[in-house]
């Protein structure tokens, strides 16, 4: 038999297999391959490190840090079948199957709306106490945790509380602060904390796996706010750095109170638009699938009631689809708005003098110009107004409102 290395003293080979898709967090993937290796070890029946492996894990860190990439490589470790010799190999089928999302015995919970229902929990909480099948262990990742509703929370919380045997629960969020995850479900995780990706590490990855070139790869990545998915877009994508442009030019182009309306109505329309273009090809697909598969076309006894059952089930999919719509407009105007922030606090910091970093380094001179006409207490006001936007976003305020809101405080200042 091949012993396997040691779970705590093993070294993780640099930029191999699942683990290169986690980017500048080595302590993180030392931990998740140790872990890894003992859970192999309690498979097999043989002794593993106390504590090192455990059933419920919470990832949380910024975005773009990796939140979900480290918890899927993680999935995918679980189920490697070549863990003799390094667990997350990249090559064998259940990595493969994993990090392509078709493994049985790994469920990947990606919320479309706004929040993960107590029905939807339920159905997931049964899943995961069966055995696993194929696999060698049951994997429920769920994506954005801080979408549970209360109800949802409690009832995962009955499952991480007594976990079925040989199940394994990832969760992902922004942050262990309670708005976030319940501090009882948070206690019962073992947490693994990512940090944001220095820039030279996201500029690599551009350069090396997306055939970025170097002088875009280096701009993308100082610009992104250390957001892996934002930098890749930023350099492949023409139509993202225009949207980039188009509201970076709003502090500037704020010369009359007539302006707010216009940049307001702009900055909304622009997220329904986007919104709209990544769902579009979707939706459609969608329903062309549930009406083939609910008969649509046939002919003979029974058609009516086919149909009427068809159409049931088209108004469901078209409620999903709508709620599916709506995060991704709010989700397109944060990411906006976290832009915008970027621009009043690179103000703060010419004001300051403290040569810290710009998060829009290529805007350097609108931020100096900004600078040099606005007070300090001026910039932090426009900076509020941007965060209390993004707050207001979450409460379910309408869109336009707010943005109007946050816009007119821009203008005055």
């Amino acid at each position: 038999m091949t012993q396997s290395p040691d779970p705590v003293e093993g070294t993780v080979p640099p930029a191999t297999g699942v683990w290169a898709d986690i980017v500048g967090q080595p302590a993180a993937v030392r931990t998740l391959f140790a872990a890894a290796q003992a859970a192999h070890l309690q498979v097999r029946g043989e002794p593993a490190p106390a504590g090192v492996m455990t059933h419920a894990w919470l990832f949380t860190g910024p975005p773009g840090s990796g939140r979900s990439v480290a918890a899927r490589a993680f999935a995918a470790a679980l189920q490697c079948t070549e863990a003799d010799t390094m667990p997350g190999c990249g090559r064998c089928s259940a990595c493969r199957t994993v990090m392509s999302g078709t493994h049985a015995d790994v469920r990947v919970v990606v919320p479309e709306g706004l929040t993960i229902s107590v029905r939807e929990m339920r159905a997931l909480v049964q899943a995961a106490a069966r055995r696993p099948t194929t696999g060698q262990w049951r994997v429920v990742l769920i994506e954005d945790s801080d979408r549970l509703t209360e109800g949802a929370a409690n009832a995962l919380l009955k499952a991480v509380e007594e976990p079925p045997d040989r199940t394994v629960f990832l969760l992902c969020a922004p942050s262990d602060h309670p708005e976030d995850v319940s501090v009882t479900i948070r206690s019962r995780c073992r947490a693994m904390q990512l940090r944001t990706p220095l820039a030279a590490s996201i500029a690599e990855v551009l350069r090396e796996r997306d055939d970025v070139d170097d002088e875009m790869a280096q701009w993308a990545a100082a610009v992104c706010g250390g957001h892996i998915g934002r930098a890749r877009r930023l350099a492949t994508d023409p139509a993202a750095r225009e949207r980039r442009d188009k509201v970076l030019s709003i502090p500037a182009g704020l010369r009359r109170f007539s302006d707010v309306f216009t940049a307001a109505s702009g900055l909304v329309k622009s997220s329904e638009s986007e919104a709209v273009a990544a769902n579009e090809d979707r939706n459609e697909a969608e329903k062309d699938e549930l009406r083939t598969a609910m008969g649509a076309g046939g002919t003979g006894k029974g058609t009516a009631s086919a149909t009427r059952g068809a159409n049931a089930a088209l108004k469901e999919l078209e409620k999903r689809q709508k709620s599916r719509a709506t995060r991704s407009q709010r989700d397109a105007l944060d990411l906006a708005l976290v832009d915008l922030a970027g621009f009043y606090r690179d103000v703060l910091v010419s004001r300051s003098g403290s040569g810290a970093p710009l998060n829009h380094p290529d805007y350097a001179s609108d931020v100096s110009r900004a600078a040099a006409q606005w007070t300090s207490e001026s910039a932090l006001r426009r900076l509020e107004a941007v965060l209390e936007c993004r707050t207001a976003l979450t409460r379910n305020v309408k869109p336009i409102i707010a943005v109007e809101a946050m816009v007119a405080t821009l203008h005055h200042g």
